[in-house]
């Protein structure tokens, strides 16, 4: 068993340090083939793929300059990894947001098959920018459903 938490903690790990340095191939590889990202609080399904779920990520940290991450714990328990931390998102703009999140990661050997992100809604909309919020607006679940999907007026939170 340790060897399977230990792989785990690995790549979920790997997937923490490619998203923070944007290398969204990086973030791609870690996922499942059929892995499911979802932000709990958000209205949204959520995104299933590595290239959809690197598409709903982007939606909403493409404008984000600077990160500052800070893991207050992380439990590794068979195929489920658990991280308490706390986000710091930079803008372009200036603007910062300050975000606490539990985020749940079921791991196989295939690679990140479930990513559940936890989070106050009302946080995170309390000290996000406004043109940052119009722009998440701007999509839906279509735009990371699918290769194809073209963004439409009824969105919500990446």
């Amino acid at each position: 068993m340790e060897g399977v938490e230990e792989r785990n903690l690995e790549l979920v790990r790997r997937l923490w340090e490619a998203l923070y340095r944007k290398d969204w191939e990086g973030v791609a590889a870690c996922i499942a083939p059929d892995g499911h990202y979802e932000d709990v609080p958000a209205p949204d399904p959520g995104a299933t793929g590595p290239e959809n779920v690197v598409r709903r990520l982007r939606i909403g940290l493409d404008p984000v300059v600077r990160f500052e991450h800070e893991i207050h714990r992380v439990v590794s328990q068979g195929d489920t990894v658990v991280i308490e931390h706390t986000e710091v998102w930079h803008f372009e703009t200036g603007e910062s947001v300050r975000n606490d999140f539990v985020t749940i990661h079921e791991v196989s050997e295939r690679g990140i098959e479930l990513w559940r992100d936890y989070w106050d809604l009302g946080t995170l909309m309390g000290q996000a920018p406004k043109w940052w919020l119009k722009r998440l607006a701007e999509f839906s679940s279509g735009d990371f459903a699918s290769a194809g999907a073209s963004s439409s007026s009824e969105g919500g939170p990446s």
